[in-house]
C-alpha cells in the first residue's frame, strides 16, 4: 500500500544541484553506440515490486531503474531537466508550457503521439494515490499540433520540466490504461477504475517487461524500436532478492552479473574491482511519532535525540561508507554544504523512567536493522525500554504511516520524487504531507515550507529550504543519522552500469558484458 499523496499548495520552482556529474559513472542510459555481443544480463534488485509494477507508486522507480519506462524529460548529473521523450520545450505563460515530442514508438509498436502523451499524463492526475511528482499540483495536458503537447498547471510552476522527469510520470501507450474488456479507465465505469495500469509492453524504454513471477523474478527483452538506440544487452533476467547477504552471494557465485545495494558488511567478501560506490542524496534518519505514544511529548523526543550518537553509525555500521548526519540534506547537494543547521528553542529533555517504545525498520537495506540495534542500545542506556521490529519494506510502510510504531528508522532519497527540496519537505513534514513518517503537524514548519515554496530565485529558494529544514529539526520529530553512499556489485566483464545519485537509473542502453 502506498500512502495517499495529498495536495500541497507550494509550487516547485528550482532545479537542485549535485556536486558534479553522476559519480563514478560507467555508462549513459542513452549510449548511441552500436550494440555488440547482445548477451542477456542477470540483475539482482534489492526491492521486489510492491504494487504489481504500478507506475504511480514505489514500483515506478523500479521500472525506471530497469530501463522500462521514461518520461518527457530526465535529470542530468546536476539535477537539471534535459530532453527524453520531449526533445524541447518552451514556456508560453506563467502556467502554460508546450513540449515538442521526438519521433518515438511505444513498445507495442504504436507511435508516441501528442494525444497519447496527453492521455498518459491525464491518467496520472487521476491516479489514487496521486503520484509523488504531482504533490500539490494540478495540471491538464492536451495535444497542440502534430508533435506538440500543451501542459497547463493550476498555479505557476517554473519547475514543471523537472517534475515531468519523475518516474511516476512515465509515458505509457493507451493500451496500458484499458481495463479487461477494452474499457479505457479514463472514461469511467467501476471495472475501469479498478483495473491496474499495465506497463508490460506499453512503455518506451530500451527494455520491455515481458514476464513476471510474482515478486521474485522478471524477464525483460530488448525493445528494438527504442528511439535512443539499440541496447547492447538482448534482455535482462531480474531477480528480486531482499536479503543483502543472499544478493551478494548471488553475485560472488556468478549467478548474477549485477547486484544493487551491496551491504557494507559484505564488501570485504568481494574483490575491490567489483564494487562501485555512489554518493547519493539519501539520508537515513530516526522518525519519532509526534501524534501518539511517548514521543507525542516534545521533552521525551528531546531525550531521545540527546541519547543518540550518529557518528558511531557512520564509523561502525557503515564502516566509513557514509557521512555522519548533519541535517536532512547531505553533502551530495552542494547548496546544502556549509555549517550544519543549529536549531534553537528546543525543549529541555525529560528524565526518562519506565518509558517503553516500539522501534521499527525494514531489512531491504541490510544496514538498517544494524542501525536500529545500535539505536536500541543507545536509547536503553538513556532509560528507554525498546522493542525492535524488523519487516520487509512492503509489509512495514502502511503501519509506519498509520502511526503503529513509536519510532521508525528509514532511508529516504530526499531528491527522488521530484528533485526539489521544498516538495520533499512538504510531503514528509507538513500537516498535509503524504509520506509523513513522523506524523508532524506543526504550524511553524508549515509556514517555513510555504515560505520556501514561494521563492522563485534559485539561491533564495535554497536558503528558504534550509530555513525550513531547521524548523523541522527544531521539533525533534526526526533525528538525521547518516548520509548514505550506495555500493553496487558489478562483475568484471560488465560495463555501462549507470551510477546515479538520484537512484532513478541503473541499467541503460550501454550496459553490457
Amino acid at each position: 500500500m502506498h500512502p495517499v499523496r495529498r495536495r500541497w499548495a507550494a509550487a516547485l520552482l528550482l532545479l537542485p544541484l549535485l556536486s558534479g556529474c553522476f559519480a563514478a559513472r560507467d555508462g549513459s542510459p542513452y549510449d548511441t553506440g552500436a550494440a555488440v555481443g547482445g548477451g542477456r544480463l542477470r540483475v539482482a534488485m534489492a526491492f521486489p515490486p510492491a504494487e504489481r509494477f504500478s507506475p504511480y507508486g514505489a514500483d515506478a522507480t523500479l521500472l525506471s531503474r530497469l530501463g522500462v519506462t521514461e518520461g518527457l524529460t530526465r535529470l542530468d548529473g546536476n539535477g537539471g531537466a534535459v530532453p527524453a521523450l520531449a526533445e524541447s520545450w518552451t514556456r508560453e505563460s506563467a502556467r502554460g508550457w508546450v513540449f515538442t515530442l521526438r519521433e518515438a514508438r511505444f513498445q507495442d509498436g504504436t507511435e508516441v503521439t501528442p494525444a497519447a502523451v496527453a492521455g498518459a499524463l491525464t491518467h496520472a492526475t487521476h491516479a489514487d494515490p496521486a503520484p509523488a511528482a504531482l504533490t500539490g499540483v494540478t495540471l491538464t495536458a492536451e495535444a497542440a499540433g502534430k508533435r506538440r503537447v500543451r501542459i497547463t498547471t493550476g498555479t505557476t510552476d517554473s519547475a514543471l520540466p523537472l517534475r515531468l522527469a519523475g518516474p511516476s510520470l512515465a509515458i505509457l501507450s493507451p493500451k496500458a490504461y484499458r481495463a479487461k474488456g477494452g474499457t479505457d479507465r479514463a472514461r469511467g465505469g467501476a471495472a475501469g477504475r479498478e483495473a491496474a495500469v499495465d506497463p508490460a509492453g506499453t512503455a518506451t524504454g530500451p527494455f520491455t517487461l515481458a514476464r513476471t513471477t510474482g515478486t521474485t523474478r522478471a524477464t525483460l527483452r530488448r525493445f528494438d524500436g527504442y528511439w535512443g538506440g539499440l541496447a547492447h544487452a538482448s534482455g535482462l533476467d531480474v531477480r528480486f532478492i531482499a536479503d543483502g547477504t543472499a544478493r551478494t552471494n548471488a553475485l560472488r557465485s556468478g549467478e548474477v552479473d549485477i547486484a544493487e545495494a551491496v551491504p557494507v558488511s559484505q564488501t570485504a567478501t568481494l574483490d575491490a574491482a567489483t564494487l562501485r560506490e555512489v554518493p547519493t542524496a539519501r539520508t537515513t534518519a530516526l522518525f519519532l511519532n509526534t501524534r501518539s505514544g511517548p514521543f507525542a511529548d516534545p521533552a521525551v523526543r528531546a531525550a531521545a535525540r540527546r541519547a543518540i550518537d550518529p557518528s558511531a553509525l557512520a564509523e561502525d555500521v557503515y564502516e566509513g561508507h557514509a557521512d555522519t548526519g548533519r541535517g536532512l540534506f547531505g553533502p551530495a547537494l552542494t547548496w546544502a554544504a556549509g555549517a550544519p543547521p543549529r536549531p534553537s528553542g528546543r525543549p529541555a529533555a525529560a528524565r526518562i523512567r519506565h518509558t517503553t517504545l516500539t522501534l521499527a525498520t525494514y531489512d531491504n537495506r541490510p544496514e538498517l536493522p544494524e542501525v536500529a540495534q545500535v539505536l536500541q542500545q543507545q536509547l536503553r542506556e538513556a532509560g528507554f525500554g525498546v522493542k525492535l521490529e524488523v519487516r520487509e519494506y512492503s509489509r512495514l510502510e502502511a503501519d509506519a504511516l498509520a502511526g503503529t510504531f513509536d519510532a521508525v528508522v528509514a532511508a529516504r532519497n530526499t531528491m527522488l520524487d521530484t528533485g526539489d527540496p521544498v516538495s520533499y519537505l512538504a510531503d514528509d513534514f507538513t500537516c498535509d504531507g503524504g509520506y509523513n513518517l513522523a506524523r508532524v503537524c506543526d504550524k511553524a514548519v508549515d509556514r517555513a515550507v510555504a515560505e520556501a515554496g514561494s521563492r522563485a530565485d534559485s539561491a533564495a529558494r535554497h536558503r528558504a529550504a534550509l530555513a525550513a529544514q531547521t524548523a523541522v529539526l527544531r521539533t525533534d520529530a526526526v533525528v538525521p543519522l547518516v548520509h548514505q553512499r550506495i555500493i553496487h556489485g558489478v562483475r568484471g566483464a560488465v560495463r555501462g552500469v549507470v551510477l546515479d545519485p538520484y537512484e532513478r537509473t541503473f541499467v541503460g542502453t550501454g550496459t553490457r558484458r
